[in-house]
């Protein structure tokens, strides 16, 4: 049947090439567009702010977020791409790509709760919401691509690492 996956992800291409590149550009635009949103609501000087807490000791150096963030960003879009891809559809991919789009959206508010208001209580209830949200991406990405759902590993890795890291936070300061 068309979209769907072989047991060796094999996907069954949608359309012509400039719809699937047209398609790749708006899922990678999206996945920017989170971190881009994220950028603006958590304000100005962050490192210098993330600088003047309490962390611990395993806490990462501020630099590291602008290296791991954008490669996150093209992993999250690029497996959204290929789920539409397997499926054949938006239709088709619906589940999946609302979930992929609803942790986009809490992935775009967190910077603001926890940088931009510096409410670490609550934004313990945002990034752990986000995480609730990558794991069901992740389980509903692999019914449609298995290569998708692994793109999506190192960032429910990171999250999971910024969701003790934001508990540490809370407590420490």
């Amino acid at each position: 049947m068309a979209g769907e996956t072989s047991t060796n992800d094999q996907v069954t291409e949608p359309g012509s090439p400039s719809r699937r590149v047209a398609a790749a550009a708006v899922f990678l635009l999206l996945a920017f567009a989170a971190g881009g949103i994220g950028s603006v609501t958590q304000g100005t000087e962050v490192g210098v702010r993330y600088l003047a807490l309490q962390r611990p000791v395993w806490a990462p150096p501020s630099w590291l977020f602008g290296v791991v963030w954008p490669v996150l960003y093209l992993l999250i879009g690029v497996a959204a791409w290929r789920v539409w891809r397997a499926a054949g559809s938006v239709r088709a991919a619906g589940t999946a790509l609302g979930l992929w789009l609803a942790q986009l959206v809490v992935n775009a508010v967190w910077p603001g709760v926890f940088f931009g208001l510096e409410a670490f209580g609550p934004a313990i209830a945002v990034i752990l919401l986000l995480d609730v949200l990558v794991v069901a991406t992740i389980v509903v990405f692999a019914r449609h691509d298995r290569l998708a759902a692994w793109l999506l590993t190192p960032y429910l890795v990171w999250i999971l690492y910024a969701t003790v890291l934001n508990i540490s936070l809370q407590i420490l300061n």
